[in-house]
């Protein structure tokens, strides 16, 4: 029999991304699996446009697949924030017995918890109270294949040390080009834990087949990852004090030191790349990747370490941020948000800020 998989969809103001990315998962051929969306406090008309994407009543319209009125309506089950929390759902068992393609649960969170904060809502719902074998976190903003679900998990049940799998990740605008087949850590200097000293094999490549084989990574993107609950229930969940950035990769450093980390190159999606931030060069990206790389070096590296890391921040991070920003992009502002990653990364200043 198939494991109990709940895929956990996280929406923050994005409904057109949300319903195309759920319109192509209710047609995967996995048997045993439920999709639970996560409204983390939208600010839009994300709510009533889910709603009536479900009833039917809005056509999505995509270049991977032809819009299905065979599996509408989908029914919705609602589920308030203080209810998944205390693991309360009264329709529980009629959920469970639902046809697959044919349900939907959406937890509303009652504000933005980032990332990991509403991610974790989610899983403490589906291993708690849905009783899932796996939890599989897929970013909004993605399209799936058919088979993606089924061949994560076809690896992952070979060995029970198997952890975390994803899939061969694609680009939207580029479909034939690939975002990532797995993460390499690079060389550690002087054994300091670096949270961007990475590199994502395949980047921007156009898919020859170079990367068609199974094998065992150092890290996995965060837009779409299969974890088994067991580890999670060793381990724990993300760290809320990251918000937004990085969180994948400290909660994936901390399980990979008992379970590995796989990636398969026949379960593929397509990912909007940094669609819901506005691009690397966003004043949000900047802040929250610089401050949650010290978050991530305190957490992971002795004292003397975590002050080696700042050295090579300040100096010759800094360096090349400069001549980018200033000189190439032509967008000084940017060093600001730069700076002040920093100071609330070394402060202590975490969660979300303005």
């Amino acid at each position: 029999m198939n494991p109990q998989v709940s895929i956990i969809i996280l929406n923050w103001n994005g409904w057109e991304d949300t319903i195309e990315c759920l319109e192509s998962l209710y047609r995967i051929n996995y048997l045993n699996y439920n999709v639970v969306l996560i409204d983390n406090g939208s600010k839009d008309e994300s709510i009533e446009k889910i709603q009536e994407y479900c009833s039917g009543k809005i056509e999505v319209n995509s270049k991977f697949f032809k819009y299905s009125k065979d599996n509408k309506p989908i029914e919705v089950f609602e589920i308030s924030e203080k209810d998944a929390r205390n693991n309360e759902f009264s329709k529980k068992e009629i959920f469970l017995k639902s046809k697959n393609d044919k349900k939907l649960l959406l937890i509303k969170n009652e504000d933005n918890y980032g990332f990991a904060g509403g991610n974790n809502v989610g899983m403490k719902f589906a291993i708690e109270c849905l009783n899932s074998d796996y939890v599989l976190l897929l970013n909004n903003d993605t399209v799936v294949d058919e088979n993606f679900l089924t061949e994560m998990v076809k690896v992952s049940e070979t060995d029970e040390k198997i952890g975390i799998v994803g899939p061969k990740v694609y680009l939207y605008s580029e479909p034939n080009k690939i975002q990532t087949a797995g993460i390499k850590i690079r060389n550690e200097i002087a054994g300091i834990k670096n949270v961007m000293n990475y590199t994502m094999v395949g980047y921007f490549e156009v898919d020859v087949g170079k990367y068609d084989f199974i094998k065992k990574v150092d890290s996995l993107v965060g837009c779409c990852i299969l974890v088994k609950t067991k580890p999670i229930k060793e381990i724990g969940q993300m760290d809320e004090e990251f918000f937004l950035y990085h969180e994948e990769s400290d909660w994936l450093y901390r399980l990979s030191r008992k379970y590995s980390r796989y990636y398969t190159p026949f379960s593929k999606i397509w990912h909007k790349y940094s669609a819901s931030s506005g691009g690397e060069y966003s004043p949000l990206v900047i802040y929250y990747t610089t401050r949650n790389s010290i978050l991530y070096a305190k957490k992971h590296n002795n004292f003397i370490n975590y002050l080696l890391f700042l050295s090579w921040l300040l100096t010759y991070n800094h360096g090349r941020r400069f001549v980018n920003y200033v000189f190439l992009q032509r967008k000084y502002y940017l060093l600001m948000h730069f700076y002040n990653g920093i100071w609330d990364g070394i402060v202590g200043k975490y969660g979300i800020r303005n």
